[in-house]
């Protein structure tokens, strides 16, 4: 049976099932997301509009036992950036999808009512049934709740209390293989799904299964796939350190933004770091090594316990370490992890929550450093909707508005993540020219730049870094496609047996025959899409530029800005 697309109309509360138009029978994941909303969204319209749709795509290869394709995408028009926005993540729900035979989630309209809502999804369809019992709950308390009422095996998709007050930060949450929580974290699409007033998504496949046309040369293109990625060091190194594994290679890099952005290192980076954490976790008895999906073989997530052995946090990555760590200069990983477990059960990104927080504390809100104090405001503040409690869930942007503060590390109004664009050159023009706002897994030079992954250009020069960005980010759109987790691109670099394998299984999948220029085209093609929606919402070549401090202000320990002029950065779009 072909997939189809399932529509959800909240005004009238009705659902129907639609054949795949042909032009989007060949993108899954972000490629899809974004093509359903530059072909069905008004670029101009308000993002928590009953004009803006939330899509939900599982990509080419999830629900097949390909390794690490377990990522779902969804994708809106951002109410943080005003952009276009995608943003995956693991959990059970693409696979389900997938085995449900479903293309594409498109949800549109608003409520005529003041009720909420969750959907029921299945093979036959989705129902729609009003909600009252956990609505105000936090993340946890509704995964739980919707586990001991429910027999099945269910995915689900979670909207937590920041997405009920449609916060510009608020993310969507995935249940877990463990019942513990992935975000898709980006943007604020959490919100446009509390605009809709859906409170939670549960998908049930029954028995569907995904079709593979040729099972055998599948089945071999996966075991050479999944050899590439587990013999690669950099996989390694994130099985045994997971992604914090980068706290002491980017500090020592200089790139490790510090303080609000005023350094590039941070004196308490050891206490904060992937080899601390690992040690912590093997003391208290939690995990090392586990997966966000089934299928994934380099298991960069774990599980993180406090003082007494009861777990705190799962799925403890990098870039939250870093923002609630060096960023807001606190050096003790109870307190990060604490805020983290806040942060995921509120339903609120991480990232742009933290580097808010940072902001909030140059403004005097709180003095840096003071881990308790930001668990404290997260509690009693964003939890709660207070004044306070809303300028920082609705981001970094709007914490520095509301207090006058200059030093405001966005693009597009959106938080930049967990590497110094004056250090590393190469990222920040992937800040600057992303389509999606500041990002850096749109296109991770610092596989390039700092880990000598698929070449190696200097961090600290110019010479190369808009080139690189462009070949990671079209690279990047074209692997947010197929399902797969980012981390592939390591061995995609490197191993020159990984990229045609990924290409092998697609073709196996669909009995198609792909080569690798149909994958650049891909990724071509989808950020040109993205673009477009931009620029007829009103974006120009002037929002693809960093703060002015990056221009203006050193950053020590090598005392260097961000250089690039427009021309040079407008260059990106040559292709």
């Amino acid at each position: 049976m072909a997939d189809k697309i399932f529509r959800v109309n909240m005004t009238d509360l009705t659902t129907t099932i639609e054949d795949v138009p042909a032009d989007w029978a060949g993108h899954g994941g972000r490629g899809l997301t974004s093509t359903i909303v530059a072909a069905e969204v008004e670029p101009t319209c308000h993002p928590l509009g009953a004009n803006n749709k939330l899509v939900i795509a599982p990509g080419l290869l999830s629900g097949t036992v390909a390794a690490n394709s377990g990522r779902l995408s969804i994708g809106a028009k951002s109410p943080l950036t005003g952009t276009i926005k995608e943003a995956n993540a693991g959990g059970t729900a693409a696979q389900f999808l997938a085995r449900a035979g479903v293309k594409a989630v498109i949800i549109e309209g608003l409520p005529k009512e003041d009720k909420w809502y969750n959907l029921a999804l299945t093979p036959e369809g989705v129902t729609i049934n009003e909600e009252t019992a956990l609505i105000g709950k936090g993340n946890f308390e509704t995964i739980k709740a919707i586990e001991e009422s429910r027999e099945e095996k269910l995915a689900v998709i979670t909207l937590g209390p920041a997405g009920e007050m449609r916060m510009a930060s608020a993310n969507i949450s995935i249940k877990d293989p463990d019942g513990g929580l992935r975000s898709s974290g980006r943007g604020g699409l959490g919100a446009v799904m509390g605009s809709k007033k859906i409170k939670y998504i549960t998908i049930d496949p029954k028995d569907g299964k995904v079709a593979v046309a040729k099972p055998e040369e599948f089945k071999q293109a996966n075991r050479t796939f999944a050899k590439a990625l587990v013999d690669h060091p950099v996989s390694q190194a994130l099985g045994e350190y997971g992604t914090n594994v980068l706290v002491n290679i980017i500090n020592e890099s200089g790139g490790l933004p510090s303080k609000n952005f005023t350094q590039g290192q941070f004196e308490g980076h050891e206490s904060i770091s992937g080899e601390t954490m690992a040690d912590t976790i093997t003391q208290r008895g939690g995990k090392k090594k586990h997966n966000c999906h089934p299928g994934c073989v380099i298991q960069c997530s774990q599980v993180y316990n406090d003082a007494n052995g009861k777990k705190l946090t799962s799925g403890f990555e990098y870039e939250s370490i870093w923002a609630m760590g060096a960023d807001c200069c606190v050096d003790n990983l109870d307190h990060i992890a604490e805020a983290d477990q806040i942060m995921d059960d509120l339903g609120i990104d991480s990232i742009e929550t933290s580097v808010a927080m940072a902001v909030a504390m140059e403004a005097g809100v709180l003095p840096f450093g003071d881990g308790e104090g930001i668990c404290r405001i997260l509690r009693e503040d964003v939890a709660k909707g207070t004044g306070l409690g809303r300028i920082i869930g609705n981001g970094t942007g709007s914490v520095g508005r509301s207090f006058g503060i200059t030093r405001v590390p966005v693009v597009k109004n959106q938080g930049i993540p967990a590497y110094d664009p004056r250090a590393i050159k190469g990222i920040g023009i992937t800040y600057a020219t992303s389509t999606q706002g500041a990002d850096h897994t749109m296109g991770y030079t610092i596989a390039t730049n700092i880990l000598n992954v698929g070449g190696k250009v200097d961090p600290l020069t110019n010479e190369g870094q808009v080139e690189l960005s462009r070949n990671l980010q079209i690279a990047t759109a074209a692997i947010d496609s197929t399902g797969m987790c980012l981390f592939i691109a390591f061995a995609a670099l490197d191993d020159e047996k990984c990229l045609p394998a990924l290409i092998d299984l697609i073709n196996a999948r669909f009995d198609l025959t792909l080569t690798g220029d149909d994958v650049v085209n891909l990724g071509q093609y989808i950020l040109k899409t993205e673009r477009a929606f931009n620029i007829a919402a009103g974006f120009t070549a002037a929002d693809d530029r960093l703060p002015e401090f990056f221009y203006t202000e050193p950053l020590p320990p090598h005392n260097v800005v961000f250089d690039f002029s427009g021309e040079e950065i407008d260059t990106f779009w040559d292709f």
